[in-house]
């Protein structure tokens, strides 16, 4: 399996909640690096250009504005396999579906409140890491 990178970010649940270290111990735990960390609250327009993908589904709004509503910490995470492997640890989108042990079950308050965000193919994790930071700020 290559090393890949792919882009993390602790939502405003878990961030008003105390929970990135223990998100990212999860993180750890599951052999992936954490290679680039910030700490940021988005405006309205940054948070629908972030999820512009979304735009014609009926919860862009109330997701946008639910990612501006408070501080968030974007993660670049980088190890063999590391999108799926990612996708693995936070578990399903519902809290209520996702396995024991995942981040979602752990920590999610509900559908939009899941406390994480995760790229979703290699494409997709180019595009977001870039959002969010610049090649100087990868320390792999």
């Amino acid at each position: 399996m290559a090393v890949e990178q792919t882009l993390s970010l602790n939502k405003p649940d878990a961030t008003r909640r105390i929970l990135v270290c223990a998100i990212c111990q999860v993180f750890e735990a599951a052999g992936l690096r954490i290679v680039a960390q910030k700490r940021l609250h988005l405006t309205l327009e940054q948070a629908k250009a972030f999820y512009a993908v979304h735009a014609s589904r009926p919860f862009y709004n109330d997701l946008c504005s639910y990612m501006a509503s408070g501080p968030i910490v974007a993660m670049v995470l980088q190890g063999e396999g590391a999108i799926a492997k990612n996708r693995d640890v936070m578990g399903a989108t519902n809290p209520a579906n996702a396995a024991e042990g995942t981040i979602r079950k752990l920590f999610a308050e509900s559908i939009e409140a899941n406390s994480v965000h995760g790229s979703d193919a290699p494409e997709t994790a180019v595009q977001e890491i870039a959002y969010f930071f610049s090649g100087l700020e990868l320390v792999g």
